[in-house]
Order: structure tokens, then sequence, then C-alpha cells
């Protein structure tokens, strides 16, 4: 008890020497957040590449690209195709992968290594050598230009755009609620075998797990699905065409924000960019996959740098004399309307208003008050002006929400429905979730013991204790974040991992809510290095199977992907005789590179 008060700032057991100090120590800031405020560190900005770096930089940025054209020919297998309306089957060449479904495994899994491996390699021009630079948090002495980054991204996503939907059929359900929506009926309560019918075109593809569920998504995405039936109608093709450019939107507004909360974090862009944006998991999910997160996150950002850019800028809000804001006053609220309107989309960005809303009360004069050396009845007097400034903040992003939400769901016509249905996904029982993990784990121990099936009752009482846990923890990266320890962008980040590290069901692109905001602020090594290791280890392990796929296949096919990707590997970088012969063809010299290059 004595600890935890000390902790806090409540404890009052002073001795007469520390007495002497309370003076100089009494408004210090507790100690909320200390060890991940560590976390940050500031990058200096370095000069670009050299030319034998720009050269092995054109053979990975080749490399990469050859995977993912691997994985677009692949994914005409072993893709999320429709299962009526496909639009490649039966054609001569296109269709072959389908009837080679093993051949189809191998360059999927092939082609997905690679692009992890090229991703893996690019980061030495992004954030410096892992066993150098990294491993001990310096600076590299030259980084690949903004240019080269986003030239970059576009190369290896520009195969997976024409390819069919990767490792998920989210959107089938996404076409499945929309043309729910366009025929007038609410997708919050009809599912689409109860709207369209079971034989539907839509529902068909509709995995079985979702074909009895309402929508869990909010109104805005339903809304643009909506219009998006409107122009194609039943046409599966046109309309996952269309969806993924709404995802590309999303990335092209995360590859807007992404910098310029890195620079105003004092980190490096292209090192938040290559972590962030280039991340395999983005291009292999929220590309591949189309998944809603893209957009969902890139409105956040924007609406993050919008706000900052108000918040930490030196105009006036409003202008003088009067209530009436100011051009930083009308970024303030655009900032707070596109980050409510991302919610809209999935509701799990609603947590970015906190964070905002703290700084804006910091603005107003808020503080953590600390009352280890202070009396407990002096705090009112010592609290009152960060009650108020956190009341204002608070009363303007909640007005701008309900305006937002209210909006949303009455001009779209789809209500609020969305309220009530976001649990939907709690029917999947994720190995990724930590409460879900624990809870069958234990109920399959208890199954062995003769105790009986009790994982469901399990599961009830260990996904709301892992909510609680995550709602005290967020609790204290906003206590960090007031006390000034923790920049609202971090605390952020890190209560967005918290979430999913607590959160009932998890999928693997969920840890782009974490990362994507943290490439931006944490730049100390084992955040970096962990990052790096899971995010290729996930893209690696979920692979494009399906239930069927037998254990002596998919080792056959992992088995011939390595293989594949060692000889792809030795082409590109071995300096082989058919590449000298290629130089003396060409009459060039051969080019000896640095030793610090590679």
């Amino acid at each position: 008890m004595r600890r935890s008060a000390d902790y806090l700032g409540l404890s009052r057991n002073r001795s007469r020497t520390d007495t002497a100090q309370v003076d100089d120590t009494i408004d210090r800031r507790g100690d909320y957040g200390k060890a991940v405020a560590r976390l940050h560190d500031d990058e200096r900005e370095v000069g670009p590449l050299n030319a034998a770096e720009n050269k092995r930089l054109l053979r990975i940025k080749l490399f990469g690209a050859t995977g993912s054209v691997l994985l677009l020919i692949g994914s005409l297998g072993t893709g999320a195709v429709p299962v009526l309306q496909n639009p490649v089957a039966g054609m001569r060449v296109l269709s072959l992968p389908s009837r080679m479904w093993s051949t189809a495994l191998t360059l999927s899994i092939g082609g997905t290594i690679m692009l992890v491996v090229a991703w893996l390699l690019i980061g030495r021009f992004a954030v410096g050598r892992f066993s150098v630079e990294v491993r001990r948090g310096r600076s590299p002495e030259r980084r690949m230009t903004r240019q080269q980054a986003d030239r970059t991204l576009m190369l290896w996503i520009a195969p997976i755009i024409v390819a069919p939907p990767l490792l998920s059929k989210d959107i089938y359900s996404y076409l499945a609620q929309s043309a729910i929506a366009y025929r007038g009926m609410d997708p919050y309560v009809v599912s689409p075998v109860r709207g369209l019918g079971v034989d539907h075109v839509l529902t068909r593809s509709v995995p079985n797990l979702w074909r009895d569920t309402p929508a869990p998504y909010g109104p805005l995405f339903l809304w643009i699905g909506k219009g998006i039936t409107a122009v194609t109608g039943d046409n599966i093709t046109a309309a996952i065409f269309l969806h993924r450019l709404v995802a590309l939107v999303g990335i092209g507004l995360i590859v807007w924000a992404l910098p310029r909360l890195a620079r105003r974090c004092g980190v490096s862009s292209v090192a938040a960019l290559w972590l962030g944006a280039m991340n395999p998991l983005l291009i292999l999910h929220l590309v591949g996959g189309i998944h809603n997160e893209a957009l969902m996150l890139g409105m956040m950002l924007v609406g993050l740098e919008l706000s900052f850019r108000a918040i930490y800028g030196a105009d006036r809000l409003r202008r003088p004399s009067s209530w009436w804001p100011s051009t930083a006053g009308w970024t303030l609220i655009a900032g707070a309307a596109v980050i409510s309107a991302s919610a809209m989309v999935k509701v799990t960005s609603l947590l970015a208003l906190g964070f905002v809303g703290i700084a804006l009360a910091q603005r107003w004069g808020a503080i953590l008050p600390a009352l280890r050396n202070a009396p407990v009845a002096q705090w009112w007097e010592r609290s009152r002006r960060s009650i108020a400034a956190l009341g204002c903040s608070a009363a303007f992003y909640a007005s701008i929400l309900a305006v937002v939400m209210v909006g949303i769901s009455v001009g779209t016509g789809l209500g609020f429905g969305w309220t009530g249905t976001g649990s939907t996904g709690a029917v999947v029982r994720s190995w990724m979730s930590m409460p879900t993990l624990l809870s069958v784990t234990t109920g399959r121990l208890g199954l062995a013991l003769g105790l009986g099936d009790q994982t469901q009752a399990i599961l009830e009482v260990g996904r709301p204790l892992g909510e609680l846990v995550a709602a005290v923890f967020i609790v204290r990266w906003m206590l960090a974040c007031l006390g000034g320890r923790l920049h609202p962008l971090g605390a952020l980040g890190v209560s967005m991992a918290t979430v999913v590290v607590f959160f009932p069901f998890v999928q693997a692109w969920y840890l782009l809510w974490a990362v994507i905001p943290l490439a931006a602020w944490a730049t100390r090594p084992w955040f970096r290095l962990t990052t790096i290791a899971v995010s290729a280890i996930i893209a690696i392990v979920v692979m494009p199977t399906s239930s069927n796929t037998s254990g002596v296949v998919l080792a056959q096919g992992l088995l011939a992907g390595v293989i594949m990707v060692a000889v792809m590997t030795a082409l590109f970088f071995e300096d082989l005789p058919v590449h000298r012969w290629w130089r003396g063809r060409r009459g060039h010299e051969p080019v000896h590179e640095d030793a610090d290059a590679g």
C-alpha cells in the first residue's frame, strides 16, 4: 500500500530533511510512462545513398517486385477467388494455377518470402544495419530518399492491385452487406443469408461463419460500399476492384500523413515509411486482403496530423475578441472531424480522440498534478485549472464526435445499429488474442483432466477481464501523456498495442493498428527489432491455405518455396558468370561496392 501511494503521488509522510526540498519538487510529474518513454529518441537526418548503394537498392527493389509478381501468379490458384463469377475460370493460361494447386501454393509462399526478404534488405537503407545501427540505436550514415521509398512501395504494390483477394474472404462480406444496404434493408439486423438468400451470387462467396451475422462495420464504410454496389450491381470482379481502390486511397493517406507525423516527433520520415507503410503486413493484408483498416488508419493519421498542426502551432485557435475559429481553429475542427469519421469506418480509431484531447487540454494549461510533496488538501487548488482544461477539451471533441456520428448515421440512412454489432467477431477464437488463447488453453486442459468442456464459460470470463486490464493500461498511458512524458502519438500507439494484446479476437493485420502510429514515434532498438521480427514472421506464417490442405502438401509447398527463394537470391545478388558476361556485352566496367554498402 505504501509503494502504491508513493507511485500515485499520494504519500504525505516526509522527513524533516525532505521538507526543505518541497518547494523545488512540489510540481514534479509522476512516474507514469517512464519505461515506455524510453522507446523514443530523436533521429538525425542524413544524406542520400552513394552510387554503389543505389545500385544495390535497385537490385533489392527488383527482387521484391519479382516476389510480388510470383505472388500474383500464385494467387490465381490460392487467392480467395469467388465461388461464382471467377474471371479467370476456363482461360487457357490464367486458369493453370487453379488446376495446379501445389505449384500455385509454392509460388505464393515463395513470392511472400521474397517480398519479406526484400523488405528486410531494404531496411539497411532506411533504419541502418540491424546488427549495428538498429541494435545500438544509432542513425545510419546515409538513407534512401523519400522519392525512392515511395517508388519502391508503388513498384511492390502494383502486381497486388490486379491480384485476387489474398489471405482473407472478408471482401465478400463487405459486398453482401453493401448489397443489403443498397436494397434498403438494415445490414445491422439483416444477415447475408436472410437479406439476399442462400443461393445469391454474393452470399455464395461469404464464409459460412459470417453468412448469418449482421455487419460489424461503421455506417461510413457501408455507405461507400453501397455506392459501389450501385455502380457494379452483382458484378463481383468490378466491385472487388473498386473496393481495392478505396483501400489504396487509405494507403495514400497513410503515406501522406506518416512522414509528417514522424518529423513532428523527431523521427526520420523514411524510417517511419519503411516500418509502417512498406511493412509486408500492409502490402499483403490491407492491399492484398482489401481490409477496411487501410481507410480507417489513413483517415485517423490524417486527422492526427491536422490536429497536431493546429495544437502545436503558434497561431491562435480563435479570432481575437471572438469565439469564431481562426484558420488554425478550423484546422483543429477538421482534424477532429476526420478522426471521428474514421471511427465510422471501424470504431477502434475512436481511441485517437482521447489523446488529441489531452494534447489540446495541455495547450490550455492542463498538467498532471504531482501530490507527492504536497498535502492532499491542496488537490483542488492545484488541479482545478487542469480539470477545467480537460473538461473543455472533452466537451469540444464530444461535440464534434456527436455531430459527425449523427450526421453520418442519419445522412447515410443506416442509423445507429452499428453500436450493437461491434462484438460480432467474438465468434472467432484467434490464437493471436491473449485472453482467447489462455481461455481456450485452459478449457482444453480441463477437458483433458475430465472436467468437461468449459471453454465457452472461461471465454465469457477471460475476455471481459482482458478488456478491463486493457482499459486500466490505457488510462495509465493517458496519465503519462498528460504528465508530458509521452507524446500523444506515442501514447496512442502504445494504447493500440495494448488493445491488440488484450482484444477478444485478433487478426494478423490488427498489428498495424499499433505498428503504423508507433513507426512515427518509437525508435529504440528493442521496439524496432521486435516489430521487424514479428512483422516478418506473421507475414510468412499466415499462408494461403484452405481447411482441406494436408500437412504433406503444405510442407512440400514450403520447402519448394524456400528453394525457389534461395535460387532467386543467388540470381539477383551473387556475382555469377552470367552477370559478368552481361556487363561485358554492354561494355560496362565492374563496379566495386563499398565495404559498408551491404
